[in-house]
């Protein structure tokens, strides 16, 4: 599957072509040719200046990472500018250039896959089809990463083969992007010859390491409740809990019940003390989506496990303290109570021993997490074979994600209601809070010691809970069952577009950031409960790190320099002029 991509063939020209080929007339014979163009574009996915991008921004930026103190460098001062919120439009993470070219392998499959039907009679429409609903897919994912970093991004949907061609292509409004996206998976999630799951062994890694169906939905799901976040649409978020369901109902009509398993399972999910080999080690679990498949991901090893080769002690990050101080986990001081914590997550987020336990586990460690048991770091894996997989989607965060829209679906009872009608409103708010609880309540419960379980959690002890406490609830619990896995600040983004004030993004979402004010002194003020968040991890500096958040602006990465330079058409977000551009003032 991992080839090489790139081959010169003039002085002039630069063709993408696997390495065992030289010249794009002798290429697209055949359907092995398009199966390996299709092959490089899910490579190019594994990369580590990809993945470590998806680290970075899905993560880091949030209250889950710090970098590691006991680190100097060009790495380390990258990650200070992002924390400190000083950042550089040059900051090497400040770059999207791994995305874009995931995306040209998708439009280069497009463009020239069908000319291949006319060529190799094995090479079918339906085969083609499959292809093609891949590669959509998959550009798809690339530009919701670009939307939810960048914001307003060039949307290309053509393939460039050579260095000859025009590459000067606007940014687009992310509501422009976005409604793209929709309108194209729910396209690819209605064809006929979408690949499906359905049938095929546990084992298969083929099942979530391409675009399935199930990915599909799963996509559309976590889309939907992104734009209903910032727009305020209710209907986005009956659409979100409408793909939510076509995914888990897919999940369960696939579950085999298991030799012990006496009563089907509500969730096709694993037993919590089995989760962690079944998700992090073994890998392409059954209630996994969808998985960047790795045999070498050395972006994951440097950050998370150890930076070099030579190294064994340190990668360029850590956990947060928020994972060491009882914030997460009932019971969880790592210091004095870790033998009483319940919950197993707290042994598989973190190493629990001395002074380095805030280094990630999860997703290093291949020790089973299966007892109430706190680790010391151990070296278990090579770094030049850290083959670990990359979750994207899981049934556990699909199962969240509805939870979050139903949330967000309760209404407010006005004043001078009638009493029939308002206790019709009340009756429904409550259904849908209860719902919501129920599958938090799953993923906690699964979760759990298996001794413990009367430490679950009970809706009489929440059947109070408001609207926004729920929603903090549902935010906290997608926090302790997803950390490190790239979700957080996308989080704690919805989080904030949903509560701030006098903003019709029905309006503005259609326009491009730099129009909404000179300089960005007319961007809309953030929401100050998820300020407080994001910043907690900062210690000392987090007052001065929240006051400089105080924008939307600043939510979004700095349009690359490099690109910025070489097409006058790009636009940088309004929080990253430079001293050249004018002088700062706000």
């Amino acid at each position: 599957m991992i080839m090489a991509c790139m081959a010169l063939v003039s002085c002039v020209d630069t063709i993408i072509l696997p390495d065992d080929k030289t010249v794009d007339e002798d290429f697209w014979k055949s359907k092995e040719d398009v199966a390996l163009m299709v092959n490089s574009a899910y490579a190019n996915l594994a990369s580590e200046a990809l993945i470590t991008r998806l680290i970075i921004w899905g993560d880091f930026r949030s209250d889950e990472m710090v970098r590691s103190s006991a680190l100097s460098g060009s790495i380390p001062d990258a990650l200070d500018e992002i924390s400190t919120i000083n950042m550089q439009t040059t900051n090497t993470f400040a770059d999207w250039s791994s995305v874009y070219s995931v995306i040209n392998y998708c439009n280069i499959v497009l463009e020239r896959a069908p000319e291949v039907m006319d060529q190799d009679p094995n090479y079918t429409q339906s085969d083609y089809e499959a292809d093609r609903c891949q590669m959509l897919a998959l550009r798809s994912l690339c530009y919701f990463y670009l939307v939810r970093n960048f914001r307003d991004v060039p949307y290309v949907t053509q393939a460039y083969m050579n260095s000859s061609q025009d590459m000067q292509i606007p940014q687009s409004s992310p509501e422009y992007v976005i409604g793209q996206l929709i309108e194209t998976l729910e396209q690819v999630s209605n064809n006929p010859n979408m690949l499906r799951s359905d049938g095929m062994a546990t084992s298969e890694w083929r099942r979530v390491g391409w675009f399935r169906l199930d990915a599909v939905n799963a996509l559309l799901a976590d889309i939907y409740l992104w734009r209903a976040s910032v727009m305020h649409n209710t209907a986005d978020y009956q659409k979100c809990i409408e793909y939510c369901d076509k995914v888990i109902a897919s999940k369960k009509s696939q579950h085999v019940r298991g030799r012990n398993e006496v009563v089907e399972k509500e969730f096709p999910l694993a037993e919590g003390n089995a989760a962690y080999t079944e998700l992090f080690v073994n890998q392409n679990a059954e209630e996994s989506i969808f998985e960047i498949q790795s045999t070498g991901n050395t972006g994951l090893c440097k950050y998370l496990f150890k930076y070099n080769n030579n190294n064994s002690t340190e990668g360029f990050i850590r956990a947060s303290n928020i994972f060491g101080n009882g914030q997460l986990f009932p019971n969880g001081n790592l210091a004095t109570t870790a033998a009483s914590s319940t919950d197993l997550r707290f042994y598989g987020a973190c190493y629990t021993s001395s002074d380095d336990y805030y280094h990630i586990k999860k997703m290093v460690s291949q020790l089973p997490v299966n007892s109430k048991v706190a680790t010391a770091r151990t070296n278990d894996r090579t770094y030049n074979s850290f083959d670990q997989n990359y979750i994207v989607y899981r049934l556990a965060d699909v199962i969240l994600m509805k939870a979050e829209a139903m949330v967000q679906l309760v209404n407010d009872i006005p004043e001078g209601m009638g009493d029939t009608e308002k206790a019709t409103a009340t009756q429904a708010n409550s259904t849908l809070l209860q719902g919501a609880f129920h599958l938090v309540q799953v993923i906690n419960t699964r979760s759990l010691y298996t001794d413990n379980l009367t430490d679950s959690m009970k809706w009489n002890t929440y059947r109070s809970y408001t609207k926004d406490q729920m929603e903090q609830l549902v935010l906290e619990e997608r926090l302790k069952e997803l950390c490190f896995e790239g979700k957080r600040w996308y989080d704690l983004l919805r989080y904030n577009y949903r509560h701030v004030n006098g903003v019709n993004y029905s309006q503005t979402y259609g326009e491009q950031m730099v129009a909404k004010g000179v300089e960005g002194i007319n961007l809309v003020e953030n929401y100050e409960a998820m300020l407080n968040l994001a910043t907690r991890s900062k210690g000392a500096d987090a007052p001065a790190v929240k006051a400089k958040m105080r924008n939307e602006a600043y939510l979004y990465m700095p349009i690359p320099n490099a690109d910025i330079i070489v097409c006058p058409l790009l636009v940088q977000n309004p929080a990253y002029k430079t001293t050249g551009d004018f002088n700062k003032s706000y």
